[in-house]
């Protein structure tokens, strides 16, 4: 049997991952970037960094992401994005349960700041990573963790979810009712369901808001429990009517 074609979204996402290869060939750590040899890594670690297109073993791939105490993480970040980006693609970076903290990666880096070519090689692997989740049946990284990482990376929430609003059919159904279920127990305490560096509160407003307007029509439309559906009627409602409910779940915050 002939394998079947690439879906058009990850022939996309593969040219976008070329970019970076092309985009960032040849970058390096500044020269005088150090770190904690105790809490880091080794000096000769620490070289591998400034040697360009070396490829990094995944822990080092890691704790090079992670680290929060860069000099200059732009130029840490340039260096290693080609990997980085494969690795979180193929979705062999771990803790994988930590997106948003993967996302702010991306944001020390100020990648948005970046000469135009640059900028335009992580604007575009981020939109087509985000194209390819929301039409992949079993995508590695589910669509409500890749949002979180998108919307840390990015710092903004509305250009994601506009996007995941455009996708139809059984597909976009199922990510949708993965998510809310995955969301709903923060959303109705208030809360947003990742940890953000700023705008916390907006952006809980404005997932709550897409939540009531645009997910629970879709999920009414395709069937899901109806105690799902009535957690997510709760969000519309303020306290303490949410409260009391009869149909309040019982969370402890």
């Amino acid at each position: 049997m002939t394998p079947a074609a690439p879906r058009s979204a990850r022939r996309r996402l593969d040219a976008a991952l070329d970019g970076l290869a092309v985009t960032f060939r040849g970058m390096t750590a500044h020269p005088d970037e150090h770190n904690c040899e105790c809490h880091w890594g080794s000096p000769e670690e620490l070289a591998r960094l400034k040697v360009a297109d070396r490829e990094l073993d995944p822990d080092l791939l890691r704790r090079t992401w992670a680290a929060t105490d860069w000099s200059d993480h732009s130029s840490v970040l340039r260096r290693i994005l080609p990997q980085f980006a494969r690795s979180l693609v193929a979705g062999h970076t771990d803790p994988y349960h930590d997106p948003d903290e993967i996302g702010r990666s991306f944001a020390r880096g100020h990648w948005q700041q970046w000469p135009a070519e640059q900028s335009a090689a992580v604007r575009e692997f981020l939109d087509a990573w985000w194209a390819d989740v929301l039409t992949d049946p079993a995508p590695v990284l589910p669509a409500h963790d890749l949002l979180a990482l998108s919307a840390e990376a990015s710092g903004t929430l509305g250009r994601w979810l506009a996007h995941w609003e455009t996708q139809s059919g059984a597909t976009a159904d199922r990510h949708l009712v993965e998510a809310a279920a995955r969301w709903d127990y923060c959303l109705l305490g208030d809360q947003l369901p990742w940890y953000t560096w700023d705008d916390e509160e907006e952006k809980r407003a404005e997932l709550t808001t897409w939540v009531l307007d645009h997910v629970r029509p879709r999920l009414v439309a395709c069937g899901v429990p109806d105690e799902l559906l009535h957690r997510i009627r709760l969000l519309g409602l303020t306290e303490p009517a949410r409260w009391d409910d009869p149909h309040w779940p019982g969370h402890q915050y």
